[in-house]
């Protein structure tokens, strides 16, 4: 089926599950999120694959084992696109990100070496500026709160060589669009204004070599 939209039962299903977190409401409603929550982000991501790669939906439950939240469902639907797309419904809306979220030990040294370094460095401020502009947010996932080891903390680019990850993120509060076909040219134009950010990473970061025990 084509793209239409999420309607407003799938804004007040995240509403309820937020209020109570419980299996019970989970078993009470897992037809809505189903037909009204998970069917529209299936379908969302077929049409968007031929473009952005291919996407993958995030189980709903949480793993708890070593957090002191116990609450068994996520208050969100996420999935994955083509590596380095992201795309999330909760109850405020739709929300759309790109990027390395998180890097492991071997990203984040190739990634400071390339901020680092006067031309690519240079380069993704360059990017980085843009999108902003543009209303896209480039943050990181997590910041140092000083320069990295040697780098001087009057670095021209120290912001970005704080940063342990790096990402372009956009929301939009739900509103009468997102029950249309027009949630997903928000979706493409925020990954239109966030691809050089993620073409810049590609270039001078890519994957991890390191084995999966080590990231």
């Amino acid at each position: 089926m084509a793209f239409r939209g999420w309607p407003v039962e799938a804004l007040e299903f995240f509403e309820g599950l937020e209020a109570e977190n419980t299996k019970a409401y989970w078993e009470r409603n897992k037809g809505v999120y189903r037909d009204v929550v998970r069917a529209p982000m299936e379908e969302l991501l077929a049409e968007l694959e031929p473009d952005w790669g291919p996407g993958r939906i995030f189980r709903p439950y949480r793993d708890v084992r070593f957090s002191k939240d116990k609450s068994p469902y996520k208050t969100a639907i996420g999935a994955t696109l083509g590596g380095s797309g992201y795309v999330q419904l909760d109850a405020r809306g739709l929300a759309a990100g790109s990027g390395m979220w998180e890097m492991a030990p071997d990203q984040l040294e190739r990634y400071r070496a390339a901020v680092d370094d006067e031309r690519s460095g240079s380069a993704l401020a360059d990017v980085v500026a843009r999108a902003r502009k543009q209303g896209v947010d480039v943050t990181g996932r997590d910041q140092l709160k000083t320069a990295p080891r040697g780098h001087p903390k009057d670095h021209p680019r120290i912001d970005l060589l704080r940063y342990k990850g790096l990402v372009a993120w956009q929301e939009w509060p739900g509103a009468a669009w997102l029950g249309t076909a027009r949630a997903k040219d928000r979706v493409v134009a925020f990954f239109e204004r966030a691809r050089p950010v993620a073409a810049w990473l590609q270039e001078h970061v890519g994957s991890s070599t390191m084995p999966e025990g080590r990231r």
